[in-house]
């Protein structure tokens, strides 16, 4: 098996940029699909099925792997792909039993640093900012567009309220919105300043609750990744024979 029966070539594209976030969706999506082959083989006494397992096991762990050291994932960057003769049972489970061990820590991280690009809102504000939102379709509905521009935009502002019934809204909604608006030349527009001044209203109203929830919540405004730790701990070296020579006693 090589990359493309792991992950499609839409999957890769649809990566986060964030390479951790990147990272554990990948090893995700390539779990799924290793499951998805050797399920079926799990059962089988043949030896001949019993190898295909093996052999997508070690696809799996080589690109893993390789993922990886492209994402800059440590200590994975540093670690040998197994060679083929050296690849047993007992490789593949211990190699996922670490892989495990470093995706508990990841998505722990991935999750603090969302909270940190996220906020709660509260009811007056959610309330608030639907009414920008049904201000904002009259504008788009009176607005110099096609009726197909406007289904468009009409379904933009529609996701954006359906944000709104989460307990955590991303920012990144707010900023999508405001683009997806302002984009619009404001020559198309009855009243480009209420456009602008309502997209404002919603940023602003945004802005007031991210600075009350960082405060409660004591965050810095971008958390450092935290350094992943081992599942174990080094070994310690022996002294060599030739050391141990030399002790007069």
């Amino acid at each position: 098996m090589n990359i493309f029966d792991f992950l499609t070539q839409d999957e890769l594209d649809d990566l986060s940029e964030d390479p951790r976030i990147a990272f554990s969706t990948f090893v995700r999506i390539a779990q799924r699909r290793l499951g998805e082959f050797t399920r079926p083989l799990a059962n089988s006494i043949e030896e001949s099925d019993w190898q295909e397992i093996q052999d997508a096991r070690y696809s799996y762990t080589n690109i893993v792997l390789a993922a990886a050291r492209r994402f800059g994932i440590e200590p994975f960057v540093s670690m040998e792909v197994p060679r083929i003769k050296e690849f047993d049972n007992g490789t593949y489970r211990q190699f996922t039993a670490d892989l495990d061990h470093y995706l508990t820590q990841l998505a722990i991280d991935n999750s603090l640093r969302s909270k940190s690009e996220s906020t709660t809102l509260p009811q007056s504000s959610k309330d608030r900012i639907r009414s920008y939102l049904h201000h904002l379709r009259e504008a788009i509905r009176n607005a110099d567009l096609t009726d197909a521009k406007k289904s468009a935009l009409f379904r933009k502002v529609d996701d954006f309220e359906a944000t709104l019934d989460k307990s955590r809204i991303n920012l990144l909604a707010v900023t999508i919105l405001t683009v997806e608006i302002l984009g619009i030349p404001g020559t198309v527009w009855g009243s480009y300043d209420v456009v602008s001044k309502l997209i404002g209203n919603i940023n602003q109203t945004f802005a007031e609750a991210k600075a009350v929830d960082d405060e409660q919540r004591k965050l810095p405004i971008t958390p450092e990744p935290f350094a992943l730790a081992p599942p174990r701990a080094p070994s310690p070296k022996r002294a060599s024979r030739e050391f141990d020579d030399e002790i007069p006693f």
